[in-house]
């Protein structure tokens, strides 16, 4: 049923989709679909978890290197998989419906994989700011140009981003 989910969110985009498609596109009942979700903003959201849970975990020994990889799939998420395209649709209509933000706000989706990239670097990084914070200054660029951006940023762009955190961070 993630599976069907995704793929309707592509085609249809979140407004079109309703239970009864994702129930047709996997083949199931409608009270399948029920059973296990109340809505297709909660179904959304464990598809967006269980891809970002497995497509963001890639540790590496430099922490340049560690948090590069990170900015750099976490862009490959949000813009070529279509969990990740979800998640963003999932925030566009977070900021309309008070039900969506909080399972928004509730799934983790980037967060923990974000606290787990930072916590292998702050031995590193001294001057680096509370999670919440430090979370912010490393991804909030790449989100703002991925949601209002003509397109995302290199590779190359990235890691001067990388570095200039390390740096700033190593105070």
């Amino acid at each position: 049923m993630l599976e069907a989910v995704d793929d309707l969110l592509v085609e249809q985009g979140y407004a079109a989709m309703t239970m009864k498609g994702i129930a047709e596109r996997a083949g199931v009942g409608r009270q399948t679909v029920y059973r296990w979700w109340a809505n297709k903003a909660e179904i959304l959201v464990e598809a967006c978890v269980a891809d970002a849970d497995e497509l963001l975990t890639s540790p590496r020994p430099d922490p340049a290197d560690d948090l590069a990889a990170y900015l750099l799939a976490m862009t490959r998420f949000l813009t070529r998989n279509d969990a990740g395209r979800a998640y963003l649709a999932l925030i566009g209509e977070a900021q309309h419906d008070p039900a969506v933000r909080e399972l928004v706000e509730g799934a983790d989706v980037l967060t923990s994989s974000t606290r787990a990239v930072l916590a292998r670097v702050r031995a590193v990084a001294p001057g680096m700011p509370a999670d919440r914070l430090a979370a912010a200054q490393l991804t909030g660029p790449l989100l703002s140009e991925i949601l209002i951006g003509p397109k995302p940023f290199s590779q190359r762009q990235l890691r001067t981003h990388v570095e200039q955190l390390l740096r700033a961070w190593g105070d």
